[in-house]
């Protein structure tokens, strides 16, 4: 059972096989959620599908962008207060950041034409969709089980010479689980006695133990849009757009546990035993990627105060690319079961242990995305307006990297499973109200709702969820709902507009999937946002 301890960072290049490929989980997280645009679309909930006429519409109904009589050209600027609270059975920790974004810049060009055809329409637009910067953190206290006894629970049947790092092999290069490894090689699980195929976690009866989390995460979803629209004798306005994705995501997650009266391997007496047990977990990976997608949308207008708009998104299909590591630092010492003091048989690493760093590509196909909306324009001074989007989150596709003598991609059977699997169709319900108080000064208030895209299956004690790497955790939220109100300022062509948004959603941090009966340390997650939304421009 003597094990070399290895603390040498592994150049190897990683290796191939499920433990590499995208999970379900993954993909879920890359898609945007959040309700941003320009002030006047986010003070009225984004209930623009029918509406038209705003920088925004681009990005969600392109007919919108025939509902415009004169060229316009304008910018949006966020500041976001945003508030991260995780609470657990120790209390909660919260995380206030204030950050600036450059939401919006956007032109639309109007050609008047003579004939049914009374205008032809183009626009480019630049809008942040989303943006991933977050921080979360908790300490759980006492726990119940361990990630080590996760770990070993899965890693069962693997031959330990498959996962134990020497000299002349390298056990990434067999495709077996890289958590496995890192644990098996950590002394996070150890072999029980005469087999090399049956392994125990730390955890044990009467063992006392309490965990914590830290959760940082980066990056941003960027569209660029081009779309063409006309207008057909002021009753019929068609558009069709194409949208070219730019992603960026990072993580940095810590996950450590402390624990007495664990099972630790004796290396004096090649034997597990009776000690104290500390070890953290640290993962990195990074996501980039690019894509595009098609919008086509319709706007009628039957009678001049109705309007009735339908817009259809295609999957954006995204090129990714990932790459990461995983690393632990560890420290068991034995314990005399008779004196309670150390026994002197001390395994512990001063520097991390580490895996190889990976880097392979995917693709990912993002849900379909279908919207209807209906505005009414009360005495020419008031507009109201809802709109109904639905987002098929289950409809996801994955793709893995071959990597036999052809190349290239193949379904990830795996993670498309899982897709049906965690999740379903997420709904989004809009409302959005503007008052014209003069012809230059307007107020708006809107609402908007989107229910959750996971499964109560996932969510469920008991559940198994998949992730890939090495990082076990995952968080899955809930319903989210956003409040907002605004101004808009009119000044011969030139204009003005302000906006708050309030926004909230819940959640639940796991640090590991449950298994077997045992159920992993969670923290209750919430993120709040107030969100400040100037945009100005120029009509001509």
């Amino acid at each position: 059972m003597n094990r070399r301890i290895t603390t040498a960072l592994l150049l190897a290049a990683a290796a191939t096989g499920a433990s590499m490929a995208q999970s379900a989980y993954d993909a879920y997280s890359l898609i945007p959620t959040q309700l941003r645009g320009t002030a006047r679309f986010v003070s009225m909930g984004g209930a623009f599908t029918s509406l038209g006429g705003d920088l925004s519409t681009l990005g969600q109904n392109p007919a919108g962008l025939a509902m415009y009589r004169y060229n316009d050209i304008g910018a949006t600027l966020n500041i976001s207060a945003a508030s991260f609270n995780a609470a657990t059975n120790q209390g909660s920790l919260s995380h206030n950041q204030t950050k600036a974004y450059f939401d919006n810049f956007g032109y639309a060009g109007v050609v008047n034409l003579n004939g049914a055809m009374r205008s032809f329409n183009w626009g480019v637009s630049y809008s942040r969709l989303q943006s991933f910067d977050r921080v979360s953190s908790g300490r759980m206290y006492p726990t119940t089980t361990s990630l080590t006894n996760y770990i070993a629970n899965y890693t069962n049947g693997i031959n330990s010479d498959d996962i134990l790092e020497t000299k002349d092999f390298n056990p990434f290069e067999t495709g077996e689980d890289w958590l496995s490894i890192l644990a098996y090689n950590s002394f996070m699980i150890n072999n029980t006695a005469g087999s090399n195929t049956s392994y125990a976690g730390l955890f044990k009866n009467n063992t006392n133990g309490d965990a914590m989390f830290e959760l940082h995460e980066f990056g941003h979803v960027d569209e660029y849009n081009i779309d063409f629209a006309g207008n057909i004798s002021d009753i019929v306005y068609w558009g069709v757009g194409v949208g070219i994705m730019d992603m960026e995501y990072s993580a940095e997650t810590n996950y450590s546990e402390s624990m007495s009266e664990a099972l630790v391997y004796n290396s004096t007496a090649d034997a597990l035993s009776n000690g104290d047990a500390e070890y953290y977990l640290y993962n990195q990976k990074h996501v980039n990627g690019t894509g595009a997608n098609i919008k086509v949308g319709l706007i009628l207008r039957p009678v001049d105060q109705l309007r009735i708009g339908l817009a259809v998104h295609t999957p954006t299909w995204m090129h990714l690319s990932h790459y990461g590591y995983g690393a632990t630092d560890y420290s068991y010492t034995p314990v005399n079961e008779a004196t309670g003091e150390a026994n002197g048989a001390i395994t512990s690493s001063k520097d991390p242990y580490y895996t190889p760093d990976f880097d392979y590509r995917s693709r990912l196909n993002t849900p379909w995305r279908i919207m209807a909306g209906i505005s009414y324009v009360i005495g020419g001074r008031a507009i109201i307006s809802a709109d109904y989007e639905h987002i098929a989150y289950n409809d996801m596709k994955l793709k893995q990297e071959n990597t036999g003598f052809y190349g290239g991609f193949s379904d990830n059977e795996y993670a498309n499973a899982d897709v049906k699997e965690y999740f379903k169709g997420s709904d989004i319900f809009r409302l959005g109200a503007e008052l014209r108080v003069t012809n230059s000064f307007s107020i708006r208030a809107g609402y908007n709702y989107q229910s959750t895209a996971v499964r109560d299956a996932a969510t469920a004690p008991g559940a198994n969820i998949y992730t890939y790497g090495t990082d076990p955790s995952y968080s899955f939220y809930g319903d989210i709902n956003n409040v907002s109100v605004g101004l808009g300022y009119r000044y011969g062509g030139w204009y003005i507009d302000f906006a708050y948004q309030h926004s909230r959603r819940e959640g639940t941090y796991h640090a590991f999937t449950d298994f077997a009966g045992q159920f992993a340390p969670t923290a209750k997650l919430k993120n709040t946002y107030n969100n400040f939304v100037l945009s100005t421009g120029f009509r001509f």
